[in-house]
């Protein structure tokens, strides 16, 4: 064997060697392609755990808005409680005596007057909020309790909104009606009260004489038969801030003060400077749905009463105003149910008896009379809601459908 023919290798080794080759290239394709479906695998497995969370995370989100919008609610309702259900009174302790009657059926000659109290507060409350009943049927221990802690929220909230408010207002009206020098200053309290000429003749008992100087010196010295308690009218209780010593209940709660504060209140600041009329042009309600229909693409803030639903001034409303306009005019800095010898909580129910347990048949016209002039002097002379069935059938636009009814019947009936 030559040289030559050594140096040419054997042509199954090409072949094998050519295949080997091959192979590898082959098992190095196969490998690639293999990565590249695993990392595309891997992809597609990341995008639906992220689309994933994104749904979970959409869920959480639309769980904690519709918590949020429930709360919000809860606490805009709440916002009635105080101005006009019960000024102290928590509203567990009214369900609390509304269930124990329910469960005893005790007659109300055997009941404690506090507990009298409660209960009405309870009616009064579900008639204000007439969802409440179902609600607290239906939900669970903590659904009811965390429902009960923002409708005391939305309570507590609105009387210091209120107080706020009446605050700088307060001194404004005084200001302008007596012209006291120096002016009441609105924003600091320690000014007002009996130290303030201007103030201690609104709040000095009905029965005393501010002008007195001997009375004047007593109130402000607390001297024996000059203590201002819970058990006298305030002056400004009274139209024209004075009482009639023959007829105490002659312009009792018709104070020019009280009707601007429920004004501000319950309607607008704005209109609290409307109240000399009877009425007259002054009505809240029907300018309201004007306003909506002429500015139907404007979004206007409603009031208290509308948002309340409120279309008559209540017993529990006028009580809520007296109590918070002898705040603004006090020195007392922060809201309290006591103020040296006068009980806020006992006045407050004072006032709400003259109205709910008037004495006798006649004292209850007086009332019912009265609650009428502040709704007209509130909420103007709109009185469609009041008109009795028998009236709207007499009416001629009904009287007019009834006979032609009857002229339809007669010619159906007719040979």
């Amino acid at each position: 064997m030559s040289n030559a023919e050594g140096s040419v290798p054997p042509t199954d080794e090409l072949v094998e060697g050519s295949g080997s080759a091959s192979h590898v290239e082959h098992q190095h394709a196969e490998g690639t392609k293999s990565g590249e479906n695993q990392a595309e695998v891997s992809a597609a497995r990341q995008r639906r755990k992220i689309a994933q969370l994104e749904e979970k995370l959409a869920t959480l989100e639309s769980g904690r808005a519709a918590k949020e919008r429930q709360t919000n609610y809860y606490v805009a309702q709440g916002r009635a409680i105080r101005r006009v259900v019960t000024l102290f009174d928590s509203l567990e302790d009214l369900v609390a005596e509304n269930n124990r009657r329910y469960e005893f059926e005790e007659d109300a000659e055997t009941t404690a007057e506090y507990q009298d109290f409660s209960w009405i507060g309870y009616m009064t409350f579900t008639k204000t909020m007439r969802w409440f009943h179902q609600k607290a049927t239906e939900a669970d221990y903590e659904e009811y309790a965390d429902m009960l802690k923002m409708l005391r929220q939305g309570a507590d909230a609105a009387r210091g909104d209120d107080t706020s408010k009446l605050k700088p207002l307060v001194s404004e009206w005084v200001n302008r009606e007596f012209k006291p020098d120096p002016p009441v200053d609105p924003d600091d309290k320690y000014s007002r009260g009996f130290i303030n000429d201007a103030c201690g003749r609104l709040l000095c008992p009905s029965e005393l004489d501010w002008n007195n100087s001997t009375v004047k010196a007593g109130i402000r010295d607390r001297a024996d038969g000059y203590t201002v308690t819970d058990m006298s009218f305030p002056a400004f209780v009274y139209e024209k801030y004075t009482a009639n010593p023959d007829d105490l209940e002659d312009g009792l709660f018709k104070g020019k003060i009280l009707l601007q504060a429920f004004k501000a209140v319950f309607t607008s600041p704005s209109s609290a400077k409307d109240v000399e009329g009877d009425g007259d042009g002054a009505d809240v309600i029907i300018s309201n749905r004007r306003a909506r229909k002429s500015f139907n693409t404007i979004k206007v803030k409603k009031h208290v009463a509308q948002i309340i639903k409120m279309e008559k001034v209540t017993p529990r409303s006028i009580a809520y105003i007296v109590c918070q306009v002898r705040f603004a005019l006090s020195s007392v800095t922060s809201w309290r149910s006591i103020d040296g010898d006068f009980d806020y909580v006992h006045f407050w129910r004072i006032i709400v008896d003259f109205f709910e347990k008037p004495p006798g048949r006649d004292a209850r016209l007086r009332a019912e009379k009265l609650l009428e002039w502040w709704t007209r002097k509130v909420f103007g002379k709109n009185r469609r809601n009041d008109l009795s069935q028998t009236v709207m059938e007499n009416m001629s636009v009904n009287a007019l459908a009834r006979q032609r009814a009857a002229r339809a019947d007669a010619v159906f009936n007719s040979p």
